[in-house]
């Protein structure tokens, strides 16, 4: 089956002596893999880095089977951030989560737009509250909504943080997330609380009910606000 499509590079890992499988994340095809041959080429190998869009063309013969992908450039985003530490961490974070949770070839159009939209504001001074709304809008999109806005009160000082019970977990989360509003003033305190709510769904939702490895990259970037 051929197709051709725009995407966003999950993950790669060295196939043979000339060639890497990669997983891409497409607004059409959802996350999908194939392999490239002459991925460890200079001329590939410099623009398959992890985030980068790219434009992929699929050839299989079943539906079934593992495709081979030609590839080409639209955008480089990964050497944009190599020298931000926190940018970088944040943009691996982001595509290992989606390369471990998303079921493979099942469209996320709405996850994929919203995957744009940060990707287009990483530049601003708040993207790290952006980046901890587009993981509770993944949790969300992924079939949980922790239906935050249900613990909200009025005179919620959006800088503190309420101590809730969701399910059976308990969890001490931000008033700023439960009143969905964007704080003018960031602090490490703020943003950890943030991380450590967000992982802990998570983990209790996603990754141990399914024995997943929860990726090493997301706790190097709550590691960054500690």
């Amino acid at each position: 089956m051929n197709w051709e499509d725009e995407c966003y590079l999950l993950s790669k890992r060295k196939f043979r002596e000339n060639a890497n499988i990669i997983n891409v994340f497409t607004p059409n095809k959802g996350r999908i893999g194939g392999i490239v041959y002459g991925g460890n080429s200079r001329k590939i190998r410099n623009y398959l880095q992890i985030c980068n869009k790219l434009f992929v063309f699929n050839n299989s013969k079943n539906d079934n089977r593992i495709g081979y992908f030609k590839t080409e450039l639209i955008k480089a985003i990964s050497p944009n951030y190599f020298n931000d530490k926190e940018r970088t961490s944040a943009l691996i974070s982001l595509c290992s989560l989606l390369n471990s949770l998303l079921p493979e070839s099942q469209p996320y159009r709405n996850i994929y737009k919203s995957f744009e939209k940060f990707i287009t504001s990483l530049n601003l001074d708040n993207w790290i509250i952006l980046y901890i709304f587009f993981e509770i809008n993944i949790i969300k999109e992924l079939g949980y909504d922790a239906n935050l806005n249900t613990f909200q009160e009025p005179k919620d000082d959006i800088y503190s943080f309420k101590k809730i019970k969701i399910d059976e977990y308990n969890y001490e989360v931000p008033n700023f997330l439960i009143k969905q509003e964007i704080p003018n003033e960031i602090t490490k305190l703020l943003i950890r609380k943030s991380l450590i709510f967000t992982r802990s769904i998570f983990l209790n939702k996603f990754f141990i009910p399914n024995n997943l490895i929860f990726p090493k990259s997301r706790i190097i970037l709550e590691n960054y606000f500690n």
